[in-house]
């Protein structure tokens, strides 16, 4: 039986470029987790930029760096996802990426279908204004709860 991928951190980019929630599972490293999430905006934009198919979310492996393989996933609504998963010597299926993926998604909308949360934490007198720019706050705990919850799921498969 394959191992499951070993999720070291997840990252959500609104449209605008901006960081959603960016968040490591690995102490000591969340910087190199932020860059991994930055880094990989211009691979996605690369990607997209001339995509023929717009129905296909998943975008596959976008780059290796030292001990990180960094996957993305676009949803219709052009939020990014970012996963760095551990390199080991067992194969990472594109299914079992998928279904990382989509379990995100699906608590990324669950989050934002909140039909009491407030997306206008920052002032929108700013002309690059994202709604999205307030989801690090404590509005959004259950986000990270879900987020959380996801890591601990593969977790619990690992051997």
């Amino acid at each position: 039986m394959p191992q499951p991928p070993r999720l070291n951190a997840v990252a959500l980019i609104s449209p605008q470029n901006h960081p959603i929630l960016i968040r490591t599972f690995q102490k000591g490293d969340e910087l190199k987790y932020h860059y991994v999430a930055h880094t990989s905006l211009d691979v996605i934009e690369e990607r997209t930029s001339g995509k023929t198919k717009p129905t296909e979310c998943y975008l596959g492996l976008l780059y290796v760096m030292d001990d990180v393989a960094a996957y993305g996933y676009i949803t219709p609504l052009k939020v990014k996802i970012v996963i760095a998963l551990a390199l080991t010597d067992s194969v990472v299926r594109d299914a079992d990426v998928v279904m990382i993926f989509k379990a995100l998604h699906m608590a990324f909308y669950e989050a934002v279908s909140n039909p009491f949360l407030k997306l206008d934490g920052v002032s929108e007198s700013t002309a690059d204004y994202s709604p999205y720019q307030a989801v690090g706050s404590m509005k959004w705990k259950r986000l990270r709860q879900a987020v959380d919850e996801i890591h601990r799921a593969l977790c619990a498969y690992a051997p």
